[in-house]
């Protein structure tokens, strides 16, 4: 199996394609740039994870993945209490980062418990 087959990445990764599109113009170069980078980050980890050599090693990473995940919700709020999210998008948004954050949970258990 590939990391591209797993259905945590899949979402995560278009989870991700979605910010990136959806502040493409944005001209708040900070929240933009912070944005984006806690969205690639989540994929970005569960990827990396899953080409150690170890489940312990992958559970770290997916660990860094499920705290990126707390820190897009976390300016996904702020972007909508801002008004640079419109609020049925953000809603959107925050309940797929809440799965997707509930997905690296139970796949860390797994990996944790073959130890």
């Amino acid at each position: 199996m590939r990391f591209e087959e797993l259905q945590v990445w899949k979402r995560s990764a278009r989870l991700s394609s979605q910010i990136y599109r959806y502040f493409r113009n944005s001209k708040d170069f900070g929240f933009r740039d912070q944005i984006t980078r806690s969205s690639l980050s989540i994929p970005s980890n569960i990827a990396e994870g899953y080409e150690r050599k170890s489940d312990r090693e992958f559970a770290n990473f997916l660990s860094y993945a499920k705290g990126s995940s707390g820190e897009l919700r976390t300016q996904i709020y702020i972007g909508m209490e801002i008004d640079y999210i419109d609020k049925a998008t953000g809603k959107g948004w925050i309940s797929e980062s809440e799965e997707i954050s509930r997905m690296i949970a139970s796949l860390m258990k797994i990996k944790l418990e073959k130890k």
